[in-house]
């Protein structure tokens, strides 16, 4: 839906994930072995992957100032069963924090929330605040306020629906 620039970082896979849903038409790409290879999932999977994405929307519209779309498990208890390690090159002694399971994808959204953190870009990963699409984006704006994943999509619509009720 949106035709934003992917998130940076590990952001761009949170990003992927809550965009797996198309809210307005009901697709699912994580029902599909093309959706789920896209994320390294297997379709035992699935369930876990939609729970997490869920949760991770919720978190998107909570830094765009919206409540959540539904009741969802909170992030952090999803995450806690996620451990991660320090992990220190040698060469340059810069150190980060990686995955202890890099096949799960818990562990690697773990991983790129705490690298976001680290970045101060985790708060910029929005959900878009139309009912019928809540697309997660990244917000590039510069006093970071986007409210739509689209302007010309979702932001256009609401400022018609605005007009219409003057």
């Amino acid at each position: 839906m949106s035709d934003r620039a992917p998130a940076p970082g590990g952001l761009a896979l949170i990003e992927s994930l809550v965009n797996t849903l198309d809210i307005e038409s009901g697709a699912d790409s994580l029902d599909t072995a093309e959706g789920r290879a896209g994320l390294g999932l297997a379709e035992a999977d699935v369930e876990a992957a939609r729970e997490l994405r869920e949760s991770l929307r919720a978190v998107c519209l909570a830094h765009a100032g919206h409540p959540p779309h539904r009741e969802v498990r909170p992030l952090d208890e999803l995450l806690a069963t996620a451990p991660l390690v320090v992990a220190v090159t040698a060469a340059d002694g810069s150190a980060s924090l990686r995955p202890t399971d890099p096949a799960a994808l818990t562990s690697r959204v773990a991983a790129a929330v705490a690298e976001s953190l680290a970045a101060g870009t985790w708060l910029r990963l929005k959900a878009c605040e139309a009912p019928d699409c809540h697309w997660a984006y990244y917000d590039r704006s510069p006093a970071g306020r986007g409210r739509w994943c689209s302007m010309s999509v979702c932001g256009a619509r609401a400022k018609m629906r605005r007009y219409r009720a003057k």
